[in-house]
């Protein structure tokens, strides 16, 4: 037998109900927010992620899929949405469009990395990009919206974690205060922090490994400059304004190299260890980074998995979907003629109708619609036939009806207001 891939899903029954409960929330709360849906290609020149992601990141040197594909070229499967985005960004002329432009995605990304629970190398994120405005109103919009998703999705185990991460002007200085800092204690770190002390130096202060030394690092709030400092602490002040509670994570760094000024994650304390379900931040020199103009720019991006996770930790379920209102059961050979004419009037009504395909009995057809969720079935036989009737019978109840074939449709309509 041909299985699949690990560190890959199959998606069905009554796991798929919470990811439709998940991407049905999104796309009501990009409504409300006014984000337009925008779907790029699930792999990209190599080139946008070593640019935009960094070529130190981990993503970069250790996850990406890549493969030379027969024209010779690099191609790498998305190992996550915003380069993409800020590449569309660029390749569309969307600047020409207005500012700011709001934009969401859904879709799979790819990692090669070791599989474990919330963490797969096919798996799916969310995201939302607000492009063109540099102000901290921006950052503070797109994180009420990431709170106001998780709220609609009724998780309120929550808690918002921000920082800052700096800019090009006053990061170096910071940097070579945590080499300075770290430069004594290198031997006694982990294998990844001595990769990153010469590649990615920042990313030392979330190893979960060397956690001791990170806690007693210089924090980065001592080295900003002032446009930093006044950004930080205006997005501190709004969201204080509007009662959304925080707290200031000075080891918060992500691991992705376009962030600039505010970086945020959003936790789930019912996960243990892997419990960040959103993170983001702002990105103000990426659409440069890959050919554009200056575009600052914020957004960011929550995996569907690490929510349905949270979801099952919290009894949250999803109310259950019917597959369809009405079950058709053609009796007789002879039946399935009428039985499509009838699904089809029905339709028309903007009604879901299951035409049952199956030789079977009338016991197992009748069961066979109760597990699918069916409420009303109507049956037809040899009487119904002849007689251009049909029987209607309302599964809960038990109560069936001789109606007649022309009036069949507006009969189960009404039925179904009824229940």
């Amino acid at each position: 037998m041909i299985k699949r891939i690990k560190g890959t899903q199959d998606i069905y029954l009554e796991e798929m109900k919470y990811w439709h409960y998940v991407e049905s929330a999104v796309r009501e709360v990009t409504r409300l927010y006014a984000f337009q849906e925008v779907r790029t290609p699930i792999f990209e020149a190599t080139e946008l992620f070593k640019r935009s992601v960094g070529e130190s990141t981990d993503v970069v040197q250790k996850e990406m899929y890549t493969f030379e594909d027969k024209g010779g070229r690099s191609i790498t499967l998305r190992p996550e949405g915003t380069a993409s985005i800020a590449r569309a960004f660029v390749e569309n002329g969307f600047i020409n469009l207005g500012a700011p432009m709001k934009l969401y995605y859904m879709g799979p990304m790819f990692r090669y990395e070791r599989p474990q629970a919330g963490r797969l190398r096919q798996f799916h994120q969310i995201g939302i990009e607000t492009l063109g405005s540099s102000h901290p109103t921006a950052d503070y919009e797109v994180i009420e919206f990431a709170m106001s998703l998780l709220k609609r999705l009724k998780i309120d185990d929550a808690k918002l974690y921000i920082n800052t991460v700096g800019c090009e002007k006053c990061r170096p200085n910071y940097k070579q205060a945590l080499r300075d800092f770290y430069a004594d204690k290198i031997d006694g770190l982990c294998t990844d922090c001595k990769r990153r002390y010469d590649t990615n130096i920042m990313r030392l202060l979330d190893c979960k490994v060397d956690s001791e030394v990170a806690a007693k690092a210089p924090s980065i709030h001592s080295y900003l400059c002032d446009e930093c400092s006044k950004h930080f602490n205006e997005l501190q002040e709004l969201l204080k304004a509007n009662n959304i509670d925080f707290e200031i994570d000075s080891r918060l760094v992500r691991g992705l190299d376009y962030y600039t000024k505010t970086a945020f994650e959003i936790r789930a304390e019912s996960l243990g260890s892997q419990n960040q379900i959103i993170g983001g931040g702002r990105y103000d020199g990426l659409v440069e980074y890959i050919g554009g103009k200056a575009i600052p720019a914020v957004g960011f991006a929550a995996g569907i998995e690490r929510i349905i996770m949270v979801l099952r930790s919290m009894g949250i379920k999803p109310e259950t979907e019917e597959i369809a209102s009405v079950a058709v059961l053609p009796m007789l050979e002879n039946a399935f003629t009428l039985a499509f004419e009838y699904a089809r009037r029905l339709r028309k009504r903007n009604i879901s109708v299951f035409v049952d395909v199956m030789e079977r009995n009338l016991r197992n057809r009748l069961k066979h619609a109760s597990r699918i969720g069916t409420k009303i079935v109507v049956i037809i036989g040899e009487e119904e036939i002849e007689k251009n009737l049909a029987t209607v019978k309302v599964l809960d109840t038990g109560s069936q009806f001789k109606v007649d074939g022309d009036f069949m449709a507006s009969f189960v309509e009404e039925k179904l207001m009824e229940l």
